[in-house]
């Protein structure tokens, strides 16, 4: 299919407000967090002060570190880049959806996990290795519940494309569909395992009996640990736009013109919005877990999803 040059524009301009947002989102999220905690909260634009603050200092490397842990910070955003291009954000029917399958999706998210994690083990520190080993326990768990989740979708779309599933949702209406209410819980609780938030992770600590994250990350220092912050944060922004588009696809642009592209932009940031208020709420109300919980929590997901995808057969297939 041939594509005016105006869809091919739209296209990169998506990927370049997924990439740029993401600081935003969770510098929102940093607010509602101390809101509920009747604390004094940072300005929104607190990430990118951050940001700016590591490119500007120098790179400090091990005498041990290898060509792969200099690598991996440019190989982790590429491969956080190229899964928030194939995610749609404000419209549908663009260049990117032929590439939009949600399989891909995930490949691009173990890339990134798998390099993070050797690099964790490049060095030789406790500390790399006590976080990639958990890191990948904990990717082993959330991984199944996300493919469960994905499942589900698919049989309900006909279709592991994404851009194809949200056009099926929004061309079926308002339905209330259990199968997505048991899936959505399960990929939030996916979500929030896999980015590192309470209760399964804590991204502000730095003790080496809680840090999943951080332990693999604490030798990188300067441009390099901005790529991987930033690479985070657009991760942390993929699961958000993925529940929020998918299970709340209202609001899509579905044509190239100027005011359903408006309309895409205001929903998808009220419905970003929304769910940094859940996500702050719950992380107010909750301590982080004891690591031999977690998978508890993850299987409890998987559960959520698995329960979807039976009642999607047993209530949409079978009836």
């Amino acid at each position: 299919m041939a594509y005016p040059l105006t869809a091919w524009a739209l296209a990169l301009l998506q990927t370049l407000l997924f990439i740029a947002s993401a600081p935003l989102l969770c510098g929102w999220v940093k607010r509602v967090r101390c809101a509920f905690q009747n604390r004094a909260s940072p300005p929104l634009w607190q990430p990118y002060r951050d940001l700016g603050k590591l490119f500007r200092k120098s790179v400090i490397l091990a005498e041990e570190a290898s060509w792969l842990f200099r690598a991996t910070p440019y190989i982790v955003l590429a491969a956080m880049v190229l899964a928030a291009a194939v995610i749609p954000l404000i419209a549908v029917n663009l260049p990117t959806d032929a590439i939009a399958d949600v399989i891909v999706l995930v490949g691009f998210l173990a890339l990134g996990r798998f390099f993070i994690a050797l690099a964790g083990l490049d060095i030789g520190t406790a500390f790399g290795g006590i976080g990639s080993s958990r890191e990948m326990m904990v990717s082993s768990l959330a991984e199944p519940a996300m493919l469960m989740a994905v499942f589900t979708i698919s049989m309900t779309a006909s279709s592991t494309n994404l851009s194809t599933a949200m056009h099926y949702l929004l061309q079926s209406g308002l339905v209330l569909r259990p199968s997505f209410v048991f899936t959505a819980a399960g990929l939030m609780m996916v979500a929030v395992a896999e980015s590192g938030r309470l209760p399964v992770d804590n991204p502000a600590t730095h003790l080496e009996l809680t840090m999943i994250h951080e332990g693999m990350i604490l030798e990188y220092s300067g441009r390099h640990l901005a790529l991987i912050e930033w690479a985070s944060e657009i991760k942390f922004m993929i699961y958000a736009v993925l529940i929020a588009d998918i299970f709340l696809p209202w609001g899509i642009a579905t044509r190239v013109t100027p005011w359903e592209l408006l309309s895409g932009v205001v929903a998808i940031t009220v419905k970003l919005a929304l769910l940094a208020v859940l996500l702050g709420a719950v992380e107010s109300g909750l301590a982080k877990m004891r690591l031999f919980r977690v998978p508890e929590f993850l299987n409890l997901a998987f559960l959520l999803c698995l329960l979807g995808l039976l009642s999607h057969i047993i209530l949409e297939v079978a009836i």
